[in-house]
């Protein structure tokens, strides 16, 4: 793995007034060899913000059709040998990806995702460190088949993984991250880094405040789909 390896960050924006902030961190990132891609989800507010970094990033424009379809034209345009995701209300903090593609170098794995802190409107943090730690890989499935406990804005991922097991699904409004790391998990090992590397925003517009109930049956669907293959996992892991 060359140090100098390529990361494709995908940011989706729909309507969202902190993107300036969120392409911001990643354009401080001491990594240096970052492609920024701003896929404009058919935004009809705060395009004005897009306008200082329009010479530094890939801007993409479509339709309206949902972050999976968002990311996935970031992904198609992509020529990284790395993704990350940057949701439009997150900031990436400075060493983020640097930290990350050492631990991928030391530990071998195509998936690392981190701890975050919590941000409220103002960007003033109002949580210790969010990290949720596992004492074997049986553990990690356990959870991951009961909720999802990796935030998609933490991830860098390789893009062979793609490749093996398809992109974000678009028929899915508000789990398509989950479901993904769900269709990845039997496949690839994972890391993790227990520090933060990520501020995740709270608001009142963010879609999990607005969509909650909507949320919440979609990902029973998504465990339900899911729930024969990690149930058949989770008992090689114990050598049942």
């Amino acid at each position: 793995m060359s140090e100098e390896s390529k990361v494709s960050v995908i940011i989706p924006f729909y309507n969202c007034s902190y993107v300036d902030l969120a392409i911001q961190s990643v354009l401080d990132q001491s990594y240096p060899n970052i492609e920024l891609i701003v896929v404009d989800d058919g935004s009809t507010l705060w395009l004005e913000k897009l306008a200082p970094f329009r010479d530094r990033i890939i801007y993409i424009q479509k339709s309206n059709g949902g972050t999976a379809s968002a990311l996935n034209k970031g992904i198609e345009v992509a020529t990284g040998t790395y993704f990350a995701w940057l949701s439009a209300d997150d900031q990436f903090h400075p060493d983020k990806i640097k930290n990350q593609i050492e631990k991928l170098k030391s530990t071998g794995t195509l998936f690392n995702y981190t701890a975050y802190y919590y941000i409220n409107e103002q960007g003033e943090r109002i949580s210790d460190t969010v990290s949720m730690l596992f004492s074997s890989r049986a553990h990690f499935i356990e959870t991951m088949m009961l909720g999802c406990p990796v935030n998609g804005s933490t991830v860098l991922l390789h893009m062979d993984i793609f490749r093996a097991v398809g992109t974000f699904d678009e028929m899915l409004l508000y789990t398509q991250d989950y479901d993904l790391w769900l269709r990845i998990l039997p496949h690839f090992s994972w890391s993790y880094i227990e520090y933060p590397q990520l501020d995740y925003r709270v608001h009142q517009e963010m879609g999990s405040v607005i969509y909650s109930e909507a949320q919440k049956r979609e990902i029973e669907q998504v465990q339900a789909n899911h729930h024969g293959v990690l149930s058949h996992l989770l008992l090689k892991e114990r050598g049942e």
